[in-house]
C-alpha cells in the first residue's frame, strides 16, 4: 500500500500535524465530494429525485455498513451518534428492579450515562476498577458470576489509556454467563477491525467523526438480528414501521429489521459522507489500516522512551490501539499539549496524559515532529 498517496485525500496535512483521531477528525476529500454531490441534489432538484437520489444512497451505506461490520443490512440502523445508540439499548430493554449493567472506570462518559439513568428503574450500574490503565479479564469474568448481572458495556478501545479490551474473549465469557454484551466502538470503526457476530456482540454503536474521518453527528447501530425482538424501540414514528410511504394507513407493525430505531427523517447529508468514508475505508482494507496504525504507535513509543516521556498506554500483545497516551515529567498534559499546538501539532490531554492518535496516512517524519516539539 502506498500510504503517501492516502496524504492527498487529507489537505489538513497542508497545515498541521493532526494526531486526534480519536477526537473529532478531519474529514477526506471523498467525504468532501459526497457533500457536494448531495448539496448540489438538494439545491438543482430538491425532492423530486429522493427515492433514487438519496433514499437509494441511504440503503447502499447501510450495505456498506454492514460489510465493514461483517454483519447483515437488516442489522444496520443510522443514529446520531454513539450516546443515542446506547441509549437504545437502556431505554428499550426490559430490565427488572435489582438488574445490574457492568462497566468501568475507564469509560467515555457515553457509555456511563446511559446505564446510571436507570436507576429508578432499580437497575445498579457496577464500575469495575481498572488497573495500570488496562481492565483485566479476570476481574470481569469474576463479576460476571453475579447472577443479577444482566448486561456488560464496555469499548473495544478505551478513550484515554488507548487499552484494547479483547472482545472475542469478552463475548464468550458474556455467552457462557447469559449475559448480554453491548461495545461503544467508536475508537475501533475505521481503525481497527470489528467483528460483532462472531465475537458475540449483542449491540453496538459507534459516531462517524472519529477514525472514519467522517461527520459529527451521523454513526451506526448494531443490533444482533437474535436480539431486534428484545430491544422495544421507545420512541417510534412514521420510519419505525413497514411500508412506510403508505402516509393515510396508521398502524405499529414495526420493521423487521434495525430499521425500526429510525424513527423520523434521516440525516441524509451526513450519510452521504459517512457513506464515502467507508467507502475509502473498505477500499484501502481495514487489516491493512490497523497493520499501518499500530506500526504508527509503534514508532511513536520508542521515540517518546527515548526521550524520556512516561508512557501511559497499556502496549502488550493484544493491548494496543491507534491511541498513545504519555506524560513529560512533571509537566502538567495541558501544558504540554499548548506548546505542541503551537507547533501545530495537534494532540489533546485526556486523564491527565497528552493522548496522540495518528492515523493511516500520517508519516513517520510528521512524529518526528512532535518528537522534536517536545
Amino acid at each position: 500500500m502506498n500510504w503517501q498517496r492516502t496524504r492527498s485525500f487529507f489537505p489538513v496535512t497542508r497545515e498541521l500535524v493532526y494526531l486526534n483521531h480519536a477526537g473529532v477528525a478531519p474529514i477526506s476529500t471523498r467525504v468532501d465530494e459526497a457533500l457536494r454531490r448531495y448539496a448540489d441534489e438538494a439545491t438543482r432538484m430538491g425532492a423530486f429525485q429522493y427515492p433514487t437520489a438519496f433514499d437509494a444512497e441511504v440503503e447502499r451505506v447501510r450495505g456498506r455498513a454492514a460489510a465493514l461490520l461483517h454483519a447483515e443490512p437488516d442489522e444496520v440502523a443510522f443514529v446520531k451518534n454513539t450516546t443515542e445508540g446506547l441509549g437504545l439499548i437502556a431505554a428499550g430493554l426490559d430490565w427488572q428492579p435489582g438488574d445490574q449493567v457492568l462497566t468501568c472506570d475507564l469509560e467515555y462518559p457515553s457509555n456511563v450515562y446511559p446505564w446510571w439513568s436507570l436507576r429508578d428503574r432499580g437497575v445498579e450500574t457496577v464500575m469495575l476498577r481498572s488497573r495500570d490503565g488496562r481492565l483485566s479479564l479476570e476481574h470481569v469474568d469474576e463479576a460476571l458470576k453475579n447472577p443479577r448481572t444482566r448486561l456488560l458495556a464496555l469499548s473495544s478501545v478505551e478513550y484515554g489509556s488507548g487499552f484494547r479490551n479483547d472482545l472475542e474473549a469478552l463475548g464468550a465469557l458474556c455467552r457462557e454467563r447469559g449475559v448480554l454484551f453491548c461495545v461503544d466502538a467508536i475508537q475501533s470503526l475505521g481503525c481497527l477491525p470489528l467483528d460483532p457476530g462472531a465475537w458475540g456482540v449483542d449491540f453496538l454503536a459507534a459516531d462517524g467523526h472519529k477514525w472514519l474521518c467522517s461527520l459529527e453527528g451521523c454513526g451506526i447501530f448494531y443490533c444482533a438480528r437474535s436480539m431486534l425482538d428484545r430491544l422495544v424501540p421507545r420512541i417510534v414514528g412514521w420510519r419505525s414501521v413497514t411500508d412506510n410511504t403508505d402516509y393515510d394507513r396508521y398502524h405499529m407493525d414495526l420493521q423487521p429489521s434495525a430499521g425500526r430505531f429510525e424513527e423520523g427523517t434521516p440525516n441524509t447529508a451526513g450519510i452521504f459522507g459517512l457513506g464515502a468514508a467507508i467507502d475509502l475505508v473498505l477500499e484501502l482494507g481495514i487489516d491493512a489500516i490497523a497493520e499501518r496504525v499500530l506500526a504508527l504507535t509503534d514508532q511513536l513509543v520508542a521515540g517518546l522512551t527515548a526521550v524520556g516521556a512516561d508512557l501511559r498506554s497499556p502496549r502488550a500483545p493484544g493491548e494496543t490501539s491507534g491511541i498513545v497516551s504519555f506524560s513529560l515529567g512533571d509537566e502538567p498534559a495541558k501544558r504540554t499539549v499548548t506548546r505542541l499546538r503551537r507547533a501545530k501539532v495537534f494532540t489533546v490531554a485526556r486523564r491527565d496524559g497528552v493522548r496522540a492518535s495518528p492515523h493511516y496516512y500520517n508519516t513517520e517524519a510528521e512524529l518526528d515532529r512532535l518528537l522534536e516539539a517536545l
